[in-house]
């Protein structure tokens, strides 16, 4: 069942980063913080439904437990919050989702895990693409500089500083699979329950922190009803999030990459409803990278 949950996920995520992108505000320097809340909601309000419905009891030792990949996990989502402010969707997906290149390497170095041709080709050509697409938006920058008569979307004038949000993104979202994956597949450490519950809760924790921060420190507005777009893509990040730990439990180091290949939904869902227009040759690359990372997917199969 790893592979449709993987599936699911994958899914789930890249429709969650369609309305990442369409709830993000590039005017708006506290946009990040109010998605943190947003999705800190509603992973709460799931968590106790979860309880609720399954009847289990969550141990309070498993915040502490499992707070390192929470703390990854949460981290590298402020961070790709901020980066979509400023660069297409189509772009940053497939460059945060070389995470799972990242993973699978780690979990090839530290663990009796044997890597193929697929494998190494996979990641690879993941890498290259991600360094292609840093060049191409540099470039990009350059020429609409030159054209002073272009008037440019603010939310994408940063250029080539914007792309090291998705690539710290990636690093950091990396590190926290591969300890998930140390905990949920590698050494038992949690249960796929414990790991789901201390995940959703540490995360609404930091949604209450961010709250109060927002509203009484920096004095500012915030309704949290008034904001369709982030609430959407806060519940299809929970959806994924339910699906994902009972991936990860069952075969992490195909699960990962195969799960980061969500970059496809988002891609797909970007053309649709956000029109992002790309270059041929920036077309090709991003081709290239969700290629990269379907390869590392189908490995196992092979």
């Amino acid at each position: 069942m790893w592979f449709v949950f993987a599936l699911i996920t994958a899914f789930a995520w890249g429709g969650a980063d369609l309305f990442y992108k369409k709830g993000s505000d590039s005017s708006d320097r506290f946009s990040h913080i109010k998605i943190v809340i947003i999705v800190g909601l509603v992973m709460g309000i799931h968590g106790i439904a979860y309880m609720l419905i399954t009847g289990i009891t969550f141990d309070p030792m498993d915040l502490v437990r499992y707070f390192p990949v929470s703390a990854l996990y949460i981290l590298s989502m402020t961070i790709g919050y901020i980066g979509l402010r400023y660069l297409e969707l189509s772009i940053a997906s497939p460059v945060q989702n070389s995470s799972g290149a990242i993973t699978a390497i780690l979990l090839f170095i530290f663990f009796t895990h044997e890597l193929g041709m697929l494998e190494i080709l996979g990641i690879v050509i993941i890498t290259l693409g991600v360094i292609g697409i840093a060049i191409l938006e540099k470039k990009a920058e350059n020429n609409a500089l030159r054209a002073n008569s272009t008037l440019i979307d603010k939310k994408y004038q940063i250029g080539f500083i914007a792309i090291i949000f998705p690539i710290l993104y990636s690093l950091i979202d990396g590190l926290g699979t591969f300890a998930d994956a140390i905990y949920l597949d590698e050494m038992k450490l949690i249960s796929e329950d414990g790991a789901l519950l201390a995940y959703e809760f540490t995360f609404f924790i930091c949604a209450v922190l961010s709250f109060i921060y927002l509203k009484f420190i920096r004095k500012e507005k915030f309704n949290v009803f008034k904001e369709r777009d982030k609430g959407l893509a806060a519940i299809l990040e929970t959806a994924g999030q339910f699906f994902y730990v009972f991936a990860m439990s069952s075969n992490a180091i195909i699960a990962a990459p195969l799960i980061a290949s969500y970059s496809i939904f988002s891609v797909i869902l970007s053309r649709i409803f956000l029109k992002e227009k790309l270059s041929k040759l920036q077309y090709a690359v991003i081709i290239v990278v969700i290629l990269g990372i379907a390869l590392l997917g189908i490995a196992d199969e092979m």
